[in-house]
């Protein structure tokens, strides 16, 4: 028993090196620097080691997914904490969430630019993915409902249009700097947000 629990405890280790090492080379050098070899000489280990942990690349990348969007949940949160529940915090917690990906070029190539195809399920990751700000706003979005202010369908389009604008605006400003400078990227953003909720 006490062998088998020493195997398991192994075995977690070793798959967490490979997924640091993973993490790692996405946030440092984005997703197009993720090979087997890259990873295993990250981790300090050969890549034929990966393999007894890994069926390939693909999986340790959609590790990494879970691991930045718990990452992107703790730092969205933390901003947030002292605003009042609704539309308050669900316009700061849309402001978060696109200012965590701007402080992580690689994480928001994986997010936003990267092929899915090439990193695993592309329903499953796509899904993930596009539902993480409305599963951010989950809480808040309840309080909306509750306020009766808006109907069910005009939720659901305000969501789209969420989702819609802050990776627009996200990949215009991360890959054609467009606007040139970050305070103007901020002002665009809050526009946006009362465009949104205030007419």
């Amino acid at each position: 028993m006490e062998k088998i629990e020493k195997k398991e405890i192994q075995e977690q280790r070793m798959r967490g090196y490979f997924i640091e090492a993973t993490k790692s080379l996405i946030q440092s050098e984005g997703v197009r620097s993720v090979s087997v070899r890259n990873i295993a000489d990250q981790a300090g280990y050969s890549f034929a080691t990966l393999y007894n942990y890994f069926k390939d690349v693909k999986v340790l990348i959609f590790e990494c997914v879970k691991i930045f969007q718990e990452e992107c949940e703790t730092f969205v949160m933390d901003k947030v904490e002292a605003k009042p529940a609704g539309i308050p915090r669900i316009k700061a917690i849309t402001k978060a969430y696109v200012n965590y990906f701007m402080e992580y070029p690689g994480i928001f190539d994986l997010f936003f630019v990267e092929k899915l195809g090439s990193i695993g399920n592309p329903q499953q990751m796509g899904l993930a993915i596009y539902s993480f700000l409305n599963y951010l706003c989950d809480s808040d979005w309840n309080a909306v409902r509750s306020q009766g202010k808006y109907s069910e369908q005009q939720i659901e389009s305000i969501q789209k249009r969420l989702n819609y604008i802050s990776a627009g605006m996200l990949l215009f400003y991360m890959n054609r700097l467009q606007p040139s400078s970050y305070a103007e990227f901020q002002s665009n953003l809050d526009n946006q947000l009362v465009l949104i909720f205030d007419n």
